[in-house]
């Protein structure tokens, strides 16, 4: 494998898609993806964005993403980040990409002087959090991760 990894663009948004759609299906989760290519395009390459992303690649071949953005702990006063997705394409998964993908993501959290680098798995997916624990990830189970969205989203703000 000879792995690079770029910055994402505008014109990565179809793709993106296309691997989010993948995430999705391998995370038995296919009809919550709501989004589309175009909205994609608008929303994390808009001028507005504060979210990032980028692009991991073999030999040209894009085979993987990370979607990311920068977070905030008022505990140690400083900035992080949060990892929203990290995908890499089930034919070149335990080759490496994904290990490059999140030294990547350290490496740019270490020169933002970010503390840490945080993000969710699914407690079924067990290649995820055995690939996670290899690196010296800590999973926090002290945290139990709360969600509004859809009609109690609204019924709430409406209230």
């Amino acid at each position: 494998m000879s792995i690079t990894i770029r910055q994402a663009v505008a014109a990565d948004a179809e793709a993106i898609f296309a691997m989010i759609v993948d995430l999705a299906i391998y995370e038995k989760a296919r009809d919550e993806v709501k989004t589309s290519p175009e909205e994609i395009k608008a929303t994390l390459f808009g001028a507005e964005s504060v979210t990032e992303a980028l692009i991991c690649e073999d030999n040209g071949v894009m085979i993987g993403y990370v979607v990311f953005f920068t977070s905030y702990s008022t505990w140690l006063g400083c900035n992080g980040i949060y990892v929203e997705d990290l995908y890499v394409s089930p034919e070149s998964r335990g080759q490496g990409a994904g290990k490059a993908i999140l030294k990547y993501i350290a490496q740019l959290a270490v020169q933002r002087r970010c503390q840490r680098v945080e993000w969710s798995v699914l407690d079924w997916n067990t290649p995820a959090i055995d690939f996670y624990d290899s690196l010296g990830a800590l999973p926090q189970s002290e945290w139990i991760r709360y969600r509004l969205t859809g009609d109690a989203l609204l019924n709430f703000a409406e209230s």
